[in-house]
């Protein structure tokens, strides 16, 4: 009870600084804090422990290629903000992701299952 509580804290926690950072003069900085590695850095001990330091290797190597999915989301967001209402532009954008995602799983299921 105590851990689920800890969690809750620490993301209230970020959605506060992201909101404070949003109204500030540096309210880019809001955009950085999401990418914290915290959910990596929980991936990374359980696949190291489960898995072994090559198992490691090869979960990192597929976080840096999701790095496409949420640039072809980045990417959408900037093009379609000032031409859609926001909604639409979050809302299309995240399908970009999504898609873009897919391919990337597939992309690799095709390189690794034939390597």
């Amino acid at each position: 009870m105590l851990s689920l509580f800890l969690k809750c804290v620490i993301g209230a926690v970020v959605v506060l600084l992201i909101a404070v950072l949003s109204k500030s003069k540096v309210f880019y900085i809001a955009g950085l804090v999401p990418l914290f590695p915290t959910f990596a850095l929980i991936a990374h001990v359980i696949v190291a422990q489960d898995k072994g330091s090559h198992a490691l290797q090869q979960t990192a190597l597929f976080g840096m290629w999701s790095l496409i999915p949420y640039f072809v989301y980045l990417l959408a967001v900037y093009l379609l903000a000032p031409k859609v209402p926001i909604w639409s532009c979050l809302g299309l954008a995240t399908l970009c992701w999504v898609l873009s995602a897919i391919v990337l799983i597939y992309a690799w299921n095709f390189y690794y299952a034939s390597a």
